[in-house]
C-alpha cells in the first residue's frame, strides 16, 4: 500500500526562487531512490490561527511562508530503506545551505486510506 511522507516548514519571502531549485533537485533524487510522487507546494492561503495553525506549527515569521510538501512511495519499507540512502546522494548538494528552518519543520509518515 502506497506510504506518504509529509513535511512542512517555513521559508524566508526572499528564498522562494532558491527553495524551488532545492525541492525540484530532490524530487529527482528521491524519484531516483523510489519515491513515485514528489510534490513541493507554496503557501497561498494559510491561515494563522490561535490555537493550531501551519504557521504555529513551523514557528513562521512575518516575512517568512509555510512551504509543504509530501513523497510518495511504494510502502513503507521502501522509503525507510531508501531515504538515508537518497540524503548521501551527492546530487542532494549541501544541505547546509536549505533556504528553510530545518530546527522547526515538522514531518509526519502516512498510510494512504483513501485515493480517488
Amino acid at each position: 500500500m502506497a506510504w506518504i511522507m509529509a513535511y512542512a516548514g517555513a521559508v524566508p519571502n526572499s528564498k522562494k526562487a532558491e527553495y524551488h531549485a532545492h525541492a525540484a533537485r530532490m524530487a529527482e533524487v528521491f524519484r531516483k531512490y523510489g519515491a513515485t510522487r514528489v510534490v513541493e507546494t507554496w503557501g497561498t492561503a494559510v491561515p494563522p490561527g490561535e490555537v493550531t495553525s501551519f504557521p504555529l506549527a513551523v514557528k513562521a515569521g512575518p516575512d517568512e511562508t509555510v512551504v509543504f510538501g509530501w513523497q510518495e512511495w511504494p510502502d513503507q519499507a521502501t522509503q525507510e530503506a531508501k531515504f538515508q540512502e537518497a540524503m548521501q546522494d551527492p546530487a542532494m548538494g549541501n544541505m547546509g545551505d536549505v533556504p528553510i528552518n530545518g530546527k522547526t519543520m515538522i514531518f509526519a509518515g502516512f498510510e494512504v486510506l483513501t485515493d480517488a
